[in-house]
């Protein structure tokens, strides 16, 4: 059966789409792309922003307790590097034909996720330092690969995201250090939150391999590059060693180092949990969702203000054009 133009065509441009992909070249907005994949990109990366933006909650909950003026400077610049990275995720969301304000509906009306390691409380200073270490090291270990993405304005994106997430990991690992080499108490108090953030942190690569059915095609588009286990493993890796440094244990009795495959072997992760944290069944859920909701609502009137004052400039602006093209006719 002969086919007609539209189809071939059609063919022409996937088969562009899959040259540039295997050539690791980057597509960018004004480029054809399956729509599969163009939904598969809105989904990660809405699912990246609003983790940015969630993951601000435990660690604002900090901002008025931090020990010191400067641990306080920096905790607080941290969260606001969190919201532009939100915004810069946002942004890159909306090159793909979405309005930010769609993917926010989506999340409060949970048909959207974030990350389930934001459902874990705060509980107290170390936490800070077990966030930033732990799960800023897992987000970079998880990220640093998205700078190669596919996707053009993603893996741009991720760029000045990973280089701040670096400074994050680092503040993390410094609040440790200080408390785990202080007094009894305080090294207790490094070692509980440790605890704690340990199994969230090595289930934020997601499911295992088996039972994650979008990593295969994501990473044929070149969207991931690696599979959840194999991030998972070069994270634990990386950890371990940090952890020795840190004076401080790992709440596995499993870990050991697997001299033949040359990397730690570590104990059953309880997935159980994850899904029970995916389905909106983890310790904050609710509490996360509630404050965010909370928050957009009473913020409505600086978005009526900003759409106000950009209405208003973009009408004078036009007048100022119109007269300037009577003055030159």
């Amino acid at each position: 059966m002969q086919q007609t133009q539209p189809e071939q065509h059609e063919q022409e441009l996937e088969a562009e789409f899959e040259r540039l992909v295997a050539d690791d070249q980057r597509i960018e907005p004004r480029d054809w792309m399956p729509e599969g994949y163009r939904k598969t990109l809105i989904r990660q990366i809405a699912q990246h922003a609003h983790s940015e933006i969630i993951g601000m909650q435990p660690e604002g909950n900090w901002l008025t307790r931090a020990p010191s003026l400067q641990r306080k400077a920096i905790l607080l610049a941290k969260v606001q590097d969190e919201a532009g990275h939100g915004l810069y995720l946002y942004s890159a969301a909306e090159t793909l034909g979405v309005d930010r304000a769609e993917l926010l509906d989506k999340l409060h009306q949970g048909k959207q996720k974030y990350s389930s390691i934001f459902n874990y409380p705060s509980l107290g200073w170390a936490d800070m330092g077990a966030i930033g270490w732990l799960v800023d090291g897992a987000a970079i270990v998880n990220q640093i690969p998205i700078t190669r993405c596919s996707y053009g304005p993603y893996a741009r994106a991720m760029v000045r995201i990973c280089k701040e997430e670096s400074f994050h990991q680092r503040q993390g690992f410094d609040i440790l250090y200080t408390l785990s080499h202080g007094t009894e108490a305080q090294h207790q108090m490094a070692q509980d939150a440790v605890n704690r953030w340990w199994w969230p942190s090595v289930m934020m690569f997601g499911p295992p391999d088996d039972d994650s059915p979008n990593s295969a095609q994501s990473m044929k588009w070149g969207i991931k590059r690696f599979s959840n286990d194999e991030l998972r493993r070069r994270f634990i890796d990386m950890t371990v060693p940090q952890a020795e440094v840190l004076g401080l244990s790992l709440p596995d009795p499993e870990l050991v180092w697997d001299e033949e495959n040359e990397r730690y072997a570590h104990g059953p992760i309880d997935w159980d949990e994850l899904y029970e944290n995916i389905k909106g069944n983890g310790p904050c859920n609710a509490e996360r969702i509630e404050h965010r909701v909370r928050a957009h609502e009473q913020g409505g009137w600086v978005r009526e203000a900003a759409n106000a004052y950009a209405a208003k400039h973009g009408d004078q602006a036009g007048a100022t054009s119109g007269q300037s093209q009577e003055r030159v006719a």
